[in-house]
C-alpha cells in the first residue's frame, strides 16, 4: 500500500501537523518505508505462535550476584571531620 501525496496532505492536515511543500515529497517517501516495513512483518507466518501480553514476559539472564570491589568505607572517612558508627556526621542546619 502506497501512499499518493494528496493523502499526506490529508493526514498531515487531520493530525494539526504543518507540512511546508518541501517536505511532503520527503514525508511520502517515509510513510510509504514505514508501512513497507509493516506489510512486511504481516507477511511472516505465525500459525503456533502464542502472542505475549508484554514483550518482556521472556526471563532474562541474571548474572552472579557477587562482590566485585572491596569495601573502601574506612579509607573514605578517615578524611571527614566527624564519623560515628560508620556514618558521616553533618551540623544541624534546621533548628
Amino acid at each position: 500500500m502506497a501512499l499518493e501525496r494528496s493523502e499526506v496532505e490529508k493526514i498531515a492536515h487531520l493530525a494539526r501537523l504543518g507540512l511546508n511543500d518541501a517536505d511532503i515529497p520527503r514525508t511520502t517517501e517515509t510513510l510509504n518505508t514505514i508501512l513497507g516495513l509493516i506489510d512486511l512483518m504481516q507477511a511472516v507466518d505465525t500459525t503456533g505462535i502464542e502472542p505475549l501480553a508484554h514483550p518482556l514476559e521472556a526471563t532474562q539472564r541474571l548474572r552472579a550476584d557477587v562482590v566485585t570491589e572491596e569495601n573502601h568505607r574506612d579509607a573514605y572517612q578517615a578524611i571527614a571531620p566527624a564519623v560515628q558508627d560508620g556514618l558521616y556526621l553533618v551540623p544541624k542546619v534546621i533548628e
